[in-house]
């Protein structure tokens, strides 16, 4: 390659040139559907997929369709195939997120995989001899590797473009709890790779998801896949079978999926089945029109296929809740950034009048958030809100607003997070 493609943006806006000009191949959909596809994008914003609706308050729904573990209203907000962890439930819980309170992102619904029968096959004309295939116990007996990694969906935060900025999008209208951090075990991507035989005229890889096929506007999309360039493939991506020292549950991908660090959590696809290795540059509807930036602030097209997620904060706090007037308690909450560590967390309690430094409670580094507490004794009541902004180690502190795109992707501005003093 001429350049080093390893960085997603870069790697995006390549593959995206590329497919415009016909160079790039189109995987497992026809070129017309996509390119029809992308003009139902530039028009209305969204494929509409998943559990679609403008990003207003939403209430708890009654069931979550597809997802197979227990989801007690304190812990999760249900939003039609997908359950939202509630941060308050995180507080005390420690780094890691307990996987009985891990967000749920379902394209469609959680798949029933029989791990004794469960085979990953490698396939392609980027390798030098024929298909591979690989067995669990064959996968778990590679040299294992252990990352501690948050998974974030590319919407987390997606409904205070609405509530917060008055502005309409479309999509899964999550709050802050479409992310959830996890111990990680499982084999490297590059041994499988390297055993099935990767040529040196190898470009991209595609891994592809074992659940139902996906169907938006009349065409079946097939099942959720994009690819990573080679280089990508061949650093850091892991083949995960464990999650918190627990074989991997089957509503997280289990028995096993990809987790790709500092990438935006589409591209860990789930019940990995298959992965195409390429020798020419592949392209998928999931970096086509889905998860690329529509809007008046974005090219008329959209912008490249998203890179890295965004700069953010939450409190270990109910929206809405009532704090007791005069007494001391500390506010918890969390900051993340898929650039960089979290240097400096700041809090503001009376609206965003003044700020205070929050203590930070682990280690600043990538991949992963970090913890942070402030005192508060409240002194008038009534309504007010509560802030917490946070700076990475690349000097970018939250903004105030965020820039709109219809999906309502990569929302990263400070959060007004509503209490009433009694």
């Amino acid at each position: 390659m001429p350049f080093d493609l390893s960085d997603e943006s870069r790697y995006d806006r390549t593959r995206l040139r590329q497919w415009a000009r016909g160079s790039a191949r189109s995987a497992g959909v026809d070129r017309r559907d996509l390119l029809k596809l992308l003009a139902v994008g530039a028009a209305a914003g969204s494929l509409g997929l998943g559990a679609a609706g403008t990003a207003a308050a939403s209430g708890t729904a009654a069931a979550a369709p597809g997802i197979l573990k227990p989801l007690p209203p304190e812990f999760f907000t249900l939003r039609g195939t997908n359950a939202e962890t509630n941060f308050a439930a995180l507080r005390g819980t420690g780094p890691l997120t307990p996987v009985d309170r891990f967000f749920v992102r379902n394209h469609t619904s959680t798949p029933r995989i029989d791990t004794a029968a469960w085979r990953l096959e490698v396939w392609g004309d980027g390798l030098a001899g024929g298909p591979v295939g690989f067995s669990y116990e064959q996968v778990r007996a590679l040299r294992p590797v252990e990352r501690t990694l948050f998974i974030e969906c590319a919407g987390n935060g997606r409904s205070f473009y609405a509530t917060q900025q008055g502005q309409a999008v479309t999509g899964t209208p999550w709050t802050l709890g479409a992310i959830g951090v996890a111990r990680w075990r499982g084999a490297r991507l590059s041994d499988v790779l390297r055993l099935a035989g990767v040529s040196p005229g190898a470009v991209d890889v595609l891994p592809r998801g074992l659940d139902d096929e996906v169907v938006a506007n009349g065409v079946n999309l097939g099942r959720v896949r994009r690819p990573l360039p080679l280089e990508k493939a061949l650093d850091d991506v892991l083949l995960a079978y464990e999650m918190n020292g627990q074989p991997l549950p089957a509503d997280h991908g289990g028995p096993v999926r990809l987790v790709v660090p500092e990438w935006v959590g589409i591209s860990s696809i789930k019940w990995v089945g298959d992965i195409e290795v390429s020798s020419r540059p592949l392209y998928s509807p999931w970096n086509t029109d889905m998860y690329r930036l529509f809007g008046p602030e974005h090219p008329a097209q959209g912008s490249a296929p998203l890179a890295r997620q965004t700069l953010k904060s939450a409190f270990e706090l109910e929206l809405g809740a009532a704090v007791p007037l005069h007494r001391t308690r500390l506010l918890t909450g969390r900051s993340w950034s898929g650039a960089a560590a979290v240097t400096r967390v700041e809090v503001s309690t009376d609206g965003g009048r003044r700020w205070q430094r929050a203590r930070l409670h682990d280690a600043a580094r990538r991949g992963g958030w970090v913890r942070w507490s402030v005192p508060w004794t409240p002194r008038t009541a009534g309504a007010t809100a509560l802030l917490a902004r946070a700076t990475d180690a690349t000097g970018r502190t939250q903004p105030e607003t965020s820039v709109h795109n219809t999906q309502g992707y990569l929302f990263d501005a400070v959060v007004r997070h509503p209490v009433t003093v009694v």
